[in-house]
């Protein structure tokens, strides 16, 4: 993330994981009466309404695509995808030993739903969120020692889980990793009542009397209320209602808090080896394997942090033994910058997944998908759609789109094919072809009158999609600020993606009459 955040701990130009939901919560807040809230029921609301609102639609609109039964894959990628730092994060995540232990690499969204499955990629997304939302702004030290925490017990929370052969570890992973949602957003939202909060616990008083004395509630109340609200899953509800009925999944959670908690103290803490102990008893392994496990993930929870953004909170995670150096430096810096180049190896690693997916018989939406990330990401346009024929052949209509404002142009990607001469898309589906168009590019005798009206791009391309030799539809990329055209290599690389799709409707007409 970059810029500096407002005081409201918002950075301006922040990308969103779903663009449709800026809700236009004001920044200028001068001329509003200020008056903390009151009780537990008006903090929920005043962090629900005022200071995240767009997590609330966000996990909503989660909600929606997994509940759609017809092409939630799709949707879940295109939504991730339009935010370059959310694309990062989760190739980062798919790509690490916790979630990814054979180490095959995942260089698309679309795979990172297949390796890690769709529900964690979709509970991913919205932590992502959550993290960035609270990385900014408030009491920051108490903000990042709870974020230190929570990311610690997640990962162990999750070991434990996996070596109790629970199938639910992801699950388990998040939920660790919010269970303590309501002290971080007290933390970073709470003003003035969270600095007189900060001032009793640093005079010596335990969290509970600070809590009640200052607030009248217990910060756990207020992560369920916000579990509640926000819909984040029954097992984080039920861990947080402390339920004794709890399963294994709620057991590796409140073992890994404990002992995320109890080794701040040192690894060589007197409490520690007791915590061990029982750890060891509940994993099935012996103390010493315990310990060694423990080790391991603390390391790779320092790591997770990085690749969630939270790298400061990772350098507080306590290590048995001097890392070198902290978390990796979070690469996913390099896809928040609003330049987009060509990337071969990525190409490569694209186009072969793709080839994979036709020769066994994938879904053309699969392969559609892919290509669309492969224009996107590896050959490095800013927006890039796909549009089809009506059935009747008299109109071209945007289909799905990726990129800055592609949601807007899709919708706007409407046009009457009636034959005048001279007109782009009359004259390409005369005779389909790919073109670009751009300073000293624009094919002679072509008209792109229509097409600037609603893409105002001042360099783009086309390419079309052919079934059976006969043109369907078309892919559509641009450049909305390059001066200098589309050069060759991007060019040939955006057409050898597009012929992707001609080679998948061709595999999938073949497949129904042979069969």
């Amino acid at each position: 993330m970059t810029g500096p955040a407002d005081p409201k701990g918002r950075r301006p130009g922040e990308p969103a994981l779903f663009p449709e939901l800026q809700l236009g919560v004001p920044v200028d807040t001068a001329g509003q009466a200020e008056r903390e809230p009151r009780g537990l029921g008006e903090w929920v609301a005043f962090i629900r309404d005022q200071e995240m609102p767009a997590l609330g639609a966000t996990v909503a609109l989660i909600h929606s695509v997994t509940e759609d039964e017809k092409s939630p894959t799709g949707k879940l990628a295109q939504a991730i995808l339009q935010d370059a730092a959310m694309t990062a994060k989760v190739l980062k995540l798919a790509n690490s030993v916790l979630y990814n232990p054979s180490r095959q690499v995942v260089s698309t969204i679309s795979r990172a739903i297949v390796v890690l499955g769709f529900n964690a990629v979709a509970e991913i997304a919205v932590a992502i969120r959550v993290i960035d939302a609270l990385l900014a702004g408030g009491v920051r030290q108490r903000v990042v020692n709870e974020m230190a925490r929570v990311f610690h017990a997640a990962v162990q929370a999750r070991a434990l889980a996996a070596l109790r052969r629970d199938g639910r570890s992801e699950e388990v992973f998040i939920a660790a990793l919010l269970s303590r949602v309501g002290e971080m957003a007290f933390w970073c939202f709470g003003g003035k009542l969270a600095q007189r909060l900060d001032e009793a616990l640093a005079a010596g008083q335990s969290d509970d009397e600070a809590q009640m004395s200052v607030l009248g509630f217990r910060l756990r109340q207020l992560s369920q209320g916000l579990a509640r609200e926000w819909k984040l899953g029954p097992l984080l509800q039920s861990v947080l209602d402390g339920s004794s009925r709890g399963g294994v999944p709620e057991q590796a959670i409140h073992f890994a808090h404990r002992f995320a908690v109890e080794v701040e103290n040192g690894w060589d803490s007197p409490g520690l080896e007791k915590i061990v102990r029982g750890l060891a008893t509940f994993a099935g392994l012996s103390c010493e394997a315990m310990r060694e496990e423990l080790a391991a993930n603390s390391v790779e929870a320092a790591r997770i942090a990085g690749y969630f953004g939270a790298a400061e909170a990772g350098e507080l995670i306590p290590r048995p033994t001097p890392a070198a150096g902290t978390p990796e430096p979070d690469e996913a810096d390099a896809a928040e910058t609003l330049t987009m180049e060509p990337d071969p190896h990525l190409q490569l690693r694209i186009l072969r997944e793709i080839s994979g997916r036709i020769a066994a018989g994938a879904n053309l939406n699969e392969i559609l998908q892919l290509v669309l990330e492969g224009i996107y990401r590896g050959v490095g346009f800013d927006r890039v759609l796909f549009a089809l024929m009506s059935q009747n052949r008299l109109q071209l209509v945007g289909k799905t789109s990726l990129g800055s404002g592609a949601e807007a142009l899709r919708q706007a990607f409407i046009f009457s094919l009636d034959g005048t001469a001279g007109d782009l898309f009359n004259e390409f589906f005369r005779n389909p072809r790919a073109m670009r168009f751009g300073p000293g590019q624009t094919p002679p005798g072509i008209r792109l009158d229509r097409l600037l009206q609603v893409t105002d791009a001042a360099c783009a391309c086309i390419a079309p999609i052919l079934a059976q030799g006969r043109p369907i539809g078309l892919f559509y990329a641009d450049r909305t600020h390059s001066a200098e055209g589309i050069d060759d290599e991007r060019f040939e690389a955006f057409q050898l993606f597009a012929q992707q799709v001609s080679l998948a409707v061709t595999a999938a007409s073949s497949s129904r009459q042979n069969g």
